[in-house]
């Protein structure tokens, strides 16, 4: 039987006071429409249909290929997002699940469970239930005394017996498909919304003599929604758990999950060591038996094996294993870092690539270049890549050592085993082997201080 899945995302998220579509604020790294994505395709659904309204361009250009995309222009009620869909399904014969876009934290193997159940009960409608101890904002699930659930209740029209029950209706469905959409259409809007409710199609398969099953989480926070920017923020605590237990059941130690934060997509070697106060984020994959932190900020680098990191922030970037980074670094985009380099204290490194046993130990910036192997730049070093109008190149070979305090004027090259004296502005190639020195001679002035004191 064919699975395919309709994501409900039209709403506008008022209480989130943004400009962003709710279902694209990020939690753990990714849109929350992302997770509630990567949840159905795990559950084994074919065929993703989004209903998008508030941004919809947001929304379209966020999915890309990955869903087709329709529009309620009107938010009408959540029936009536689901009508918007109708045109996808015509000839359509299998299962539909039918989920909200603002829940992260929904499982792929909840939603695999709910189809299962569903298709070996031949129900025509299987709902997705869950047990809380303060059920207030939900819609309830009212049952026969049979057990057979026979609707469901929206809080603002619930009486006051009806407001004790404590099993919610979660909005995750699963429907078979032929004839639910003709069946959407007897769904009206006499409620104190005035919408189009989704629930109402409960009472009336029920009515018709169908059967409609409920299928009990086990943890209910998997289905909390997402209002503003507090609810965001625990499910964003909730999931980042998630994501650090994972890793340490994978064999990465996690010092304090507690103010550790990773990104769903990070992925980490084992025997690495997350030290606290440190960010992975987006596409970052670390390698095995690192040392990553304290106070550390990665964003979409790829690193080695054997590497350590401290105090430093990386973005865009690749660095090679056995390499040392920091403290205080700040590598920016489009940097490469070979094997056994070292890039020490208050070091900034931009668009350039560092040959393997090359040292950049403290206090330099270096952008634009192309450093080979074993290369040892002094402190104080600046690569002046910069003319006020376009950016220039500096090359350094193999071997080559750079005195403290180098200014290097950028279109230019240091050849292999050369030596840069300290203290010079290097404005012309230095040749292989050579001496670069580019200052003034030295004079001393005998007794001049003593002169100007007395």
């Amino acid at each position: 039987m064919e699975l395919a899945a309709v994501i409900l995302a039209a709403g506008k998220g008022t209480r989130m006071k943004s400009d962003l579509p709710k279902v694209l604020h990020r939690v753990c790294g990714r849109p929350m429409l992302g997770h509630v994505l990567n949840a159905v395709v795990g559950a084994g659904v074919t065929k993703t249909v989004v209903v998008a309204g508030f941004g919809a361009q947001q929304v379209i250009d966020f999915l890309g290929d990955n869903a087709t995309v329709v529009l309620q222009e009107e938010q009408l009620g959540t029936a009536h997002a689901l009508q918007q869909a109708e045109g996808e399904f015509a000839r359509y014969t299998g299962d539909l699940l039918v989920v909200c876009g603002d829940t992260p934290l929904l499982r792929a193997s909840t939603l695999a469970r709910l189809a299962r159940t569903h298709r070996e009960s031949g129900a025509v409608a299987t709902l997705l239930t869950a047990e809380m101890a303060d059920p207030t904002g939900y819609g309830r699930v009212i049952r026969t005394a049979a057990g057979n659930v026979s609707r469901i209740v929206e809080q603002k029209d619930a009486s006051p017996e009806e407001l004790l029950v404590q099993e919610i209706n979660t909005g995750v469905y699963c429907f078979k498909a032929p004839g639910l959409f003709e069946a959407l259409k007897e769904i009206s809007p006499a409620n104190a919304q005035g919408e189009y409710y989704l629930t109402d199609i409960i009472q009336i398969f029920v009515q018709r003599g169908l059967t409609v099953q409920a299928v009990t989480l086990e943890d209910p926070r998997e289905v909390q929604g997402i209002n503003d920017r507090i609810q965001l923020s625990r499910a964003e605590k909730i999931l980042r758990r998630r994501v650090l237990e994972e890793l340490m059941i994978q064999g990465v130690t996690v010092m304090d999950p507690d103010n550790t934060y990773v990104d769903q997509d990070v992925k980490i070697g084992r025997d690495t060591v997350i030290l606290p106060f440190t960010f992975l984020q987006g596409k970052t994959e670390i390698g095995s038996h690192c040392i990553i932190g304290p106070g550390s900020k990665i964003t979409d680098c790829v690193i080695g094996d054997h590497v350590k990191i401290e105090y430093s922030v990386l973005a865009g970037s690749d660095i090679g294993s056995h390499t040392v980074i920091g403290p205080y670094a700040y590598i920016r985009p489009g940097t490469v870092i070979g094997e056994h380099a070292r890039v020490g204290d208050f070091v900034e490194i931009k668009k350039s690539t560092v040959g393997n046993g090359s040292k950049i130990p403290h206090l330099s910036y270096v952008g634009d270049a192309i450093i080979g192997e074993k290369v040892n730049v002094g402190a104080g070093t600046i690569t002046c890549n910069y003319d006020g109008k376009n950016k220039h190149q500096t090359i350094l070979e193999d071997g080559a050592f750079i005195g403290s305090n180098t200014n290097l004027v950028a279109p230019v090259k240091v050849g292999r085993n050369a030596v840069v004296a300290a203290g010079s502005t290097i404005t012309k190639d230095v040749p292989a082997h050579a001496l670069g020195v580019a200052r003034e001679r030295q004079t001393n002035l005998a007794d001049w201080a003593k002169k100007r004191r007395e």
